[in-house]
């Protein structure tokens, strides 16, 4: 027996059999304040969940000054199915519901969701963020049978790493977007399957999954990364920031993506570090690599039901079709390739989209042009045969072999300019700065601020022509001259 704060603050005694949880409230989830709504290329695949061997809960709420504990991840399930159902319910609404609690679990431990936050735990088992988990409690046998079947399962949407936050309530005194427990029991009587009850509250693409069991799980930092560092943790950590950078546009992107730790990608580590209030060194420590995680778990909502989703990040298709108000690094990808194809062809062909990583007008012009060009239906919708045909232009034109030569847009470039016209430039300014140590190098975030202009005006120093700082034909010219030149 243990004394504890019950939900309610008072002291209470813990037996060995609780009162069970469908008999009270669940606790209603506080109102957090929403983020501003405003990505990605490599071989970075994610993480894959695993099951590990023992997970730390607290138990209370997340600031709350309650104890940890340490147990077995297979004695936690049982707990909370104890906890959380009855032994009496028919086998397929148990299953279900067992599966859907291991998915929330691995949930928390794959995003690092109390961890990236600075807690020393990695799930609580307060009803209002998490789930239901009475210390020491007893353990009914059918129940626990299941469990030993089951706690490797997890329910993930197709196509999909991450495991569902497969959020779930009682149904009767409160409901929710996901699971209903009793409703579970409604659906097994009619013979459904746990995965056709899973499906019928989490949508028909979902599918159960296994995964292995592991000693532990090491948290995901890598270690201090820095200039010159090349691995997959750096892609992991480009994408993380371009998929942050969408909604924070103050953040440059790092284009291309390729795990490649040069100065753009110090100059992006740097202003998120600004942004966030961190010390700016432009060097990936522990700290700025879990608050990287936090805010990009948050902003893809990968502990929230409703999540965006994340997809491994490869030229193959992952089944996410791309149309407008979509977002995220596939679009951002999608943008940077149809760039690329359009300074080939030419804007009167395939006109260039913003590089902003949310599918807007602009994208789908590119992408109806690019259909129309191709033979494919104009619907300015990528689906697989679109996306496949876009990455395979994008490489027979020479993608991935340094940016084409662009001709002259018709405008002046100055401060204040933004888009692929700017980009263009940048890139070429950072070219020429690789041979001249006079030209700073600069961020290639398709911003024409002050850092650019300087650039601008040091090309144009070095290089005879007029001091301005704006790009017109002349230095238009002469950046296609001096980096054809030193191909």
């Amino acid at each position: 027996m243990q004394r504890r704060e019950d939900h309610a603050g008072r002291s209470e005694h813990l037996i060995v059999i609780p009162e069970h949880l469908l008999y009270e409230d669940r606790e209603q989830p506080p109102v957090s304040p929403t983020m501003r709504a405003v990505t990605t290329f490599s071989a970075d695949r994610g993480r894959q969940p695993v099951i590990p061997e023992y997970i730390t809960v607290h138990l209370g709420s997340p600031g709350s000054n309650a104890e940890n504990v340490t147990v077995p991840f297979l004695d936690y399930i049982k707990n909370v199915a104890c906890s959380e159902v009855y032994p009496s319910w028919p086998e397929s609404a148990l299953t279900a519901n067992i599966i859907a609690q291991v998915s929330l679990a691995l949930n928390r431990i794959y995003t690092e969701w109390y961890r990236s936050q600075g807690y020393p735990f990695d799930i609580t088992n307060s009803t209002a963020y998490d789930q239901y988990f009475v210390y020491e409690r007893g353990i009914f046998e059918d129940i626990s049978e299941l469990c030993d079947r089951f706690f490797t399962r997890y329910v993930a949407h197709a196509g999909q790493i991450e495991p569902l936050f497969a959020e779930y309530c009682d149904g009767a005194n409160t409901t929710c977007k996901g699971l209903s427990q009793w409703g579970t029991v409604a659906l097994a009587r009619k013979d459904y399957t746990p995965e056709r009850i899973l499906q019928y509250y989490y949508g028909r693409d979902v599918e159960i999954r296994e995964a292995e069991v592991a000693e532990s799980v090491p948290d995901s930092f890598p270690g201090e990364l820095s200039v010159g560092a090349d691995s997959t943790a750096v892609a992991t950590l480009q994408n993380r920031l371009n998929r942050v950078a969408i909604a924070f546009p103050a953040i440059p992107f790092i284009l291309p993506a390729n795990g490649e730790y040069g100065t753009s990608t110090a100059n992006a580590v740097r202003v998120f570090q600004n942004v966030f209030r961190l010390r700016e060194t432009g060097v990936v420590d522990r700290t700025t690599w879990y608050r990287i995680q936090y805010i990009y778990t948050a902003i893809k909502k990968l502990a929230e039901l409703g999540s965006e989703g994340e997809y491994p990040q490869t030229d193959e298709w992952n089944g996410r079709v791309l149309q407008v108000g979509s977002r995220g690094n596939e679009v951002l990808r999608l943008e940077y390739y149809l760039g690329y194809i359009s300074a080939k062809l030419g804007t009167n062909v395939i006109p260039t989209p913003g590089i902003t990583g949310v599918y807007d007008n602009a994208a789908r012009a590119s992408v109806t042009a690019f259909q129309n060009y191709y033979g494919l239906s104009p619907t300015g919708v990528v689906n697989e045969q679109t996306w496949n045909a876009i990455v395979q232009t994008y490489y027979t034109l020479g993608g991935g072999e340094g940016e084409p030569e662009r001709d002259y847009p018709g405008v002046l470039i100055r401060r204040g300019s933004r888009g692929a016209d700017v980009l263009y430039v940048q890139e070429r300014l950072n070219a020429a700065a690789a041979s001249d140590p006079a030209i700073p190098m600069i961020a290639e975030d398709g911003v024409f601020g002050p850092a650019t202009e300087r650039a601008v005006r040091a090309f144009q120093r070095a290089y005879g022509l007029v001091i301005d700082g704006i790009v017109g034909p002349a230095t238009w010219g002469k950046l296609n001259e001096v980096n054809q030149t030193s191909l």
